[in-house]
């Protein structure tokens, strides 16, 4: 693919390798081009040529009759820095905490009003649940998007508060003044706790990561199905993990 189409003389063309490339959901093998003409809203024909140049440049690869995402789009997914470093530091933290916990850790950051997963690991009891690595989820449901909006700037805070909130769940807090009330008591006792709120059956604990900055860059977490977690093992273990990250970063003098 040229350097023309990604820079591109329109902000349409970008548009429409946006539309295409975002078409393709988690798990998918592939979309036919009739499929990514549906989902997209561009004319065939022009996904048809664009496609053709994704796949020139290995963003897109042909699967049968069809169209999946590249390798390319792995390769250069691995140079972003704040996702490499994070999770190379991390890394032996999180796989400790799995193995203490026996459950399913998370290490998510804020990108605008969402929460990001830069790393998943399944502990011994591995728990289905609606994450995965390169995930988003809402921030105001998911004890790290409780973590991350509490310490958020107050801008981002406040759009998310009075914006509306998705109902994950019978039990998701869609109330602006309640939800407010927790991301302060997230502040005053240094973790999350979200409860049933994004699936029923399961809980999550979250505690911030904090970088040389002093800023709040990250959140751990420990997700577990509420019939067998127990927070007065969970907390302190989430907490000392995230801990134990924040000092790695600090001391490598990391900003998020």
């Amino acid at each position: 693919m040229t350097i023309e189409l990604l820079a591109g003389s329109t902000d349409s063309m970008l548009g429409k390798v946006r539309l295409i490339l975002e078409a393709f959901e988690p798990d998918e093998q592939a979309l036919s081009l009739a499929e990514l003409t549906r989902r997209t809203g561009v004319t065939k024909a022009s996904v048809y040529r664009i496609s053709q140049e994704l796949v020139e440049w290995g963003v897109l690869e042909r699967y049968g009759c069809g169209y999946r995402l590249g390798l390319r789009l792995f390769e250069l997914g691995q140079l972003v820095p704040r996702q490499r470093v994070l999770r190379e530091l991390a890394h032996p933290y999180l796989e400790e905490l799995a193995r203490a916990t026996a459950e399913t850790v998370h290490c998510a950051v804020r990108d605008g009003h969402e929460v990001l997963y830069v790393e998943k690991l399944g502990g011994y009891r591995l728990v289905t649940c609606p994450s995965r690595t390169g995930g988003r989820m809402p921030l105001h449901c998911t004890a790290t998007g409780k973590v991350l909006l509490a310490f958020a700037p107050s801008r981002v805070a406040q759009t998310v508060l009075t914006g509306p909130l998705e109902r994950r769940t019978p039990r998701t807090v869609v109330a602006p003044g309640l939800l407010r009330a927790e991301l302060a008591s997230v502040r005053a006792n240094g973790y999350a706790l979200e409860t049933e709120e994004t699936r029923l059956g399961y809980l999550s604990v979250a505690a911030p990561v904090i970088d040389v900055s002093l800023r709040v860059c990250a959140a751990v977490s420990v997700a577990a199905p509420t019939a067998r977690a127990q927070l007065a093992r969970l907390v302190p273990a989430v907490r000392d993990a995230a801990g134990q990250i924040s000092a790695k970063l600090r001391a490598s003098e990391w900003r998020g």
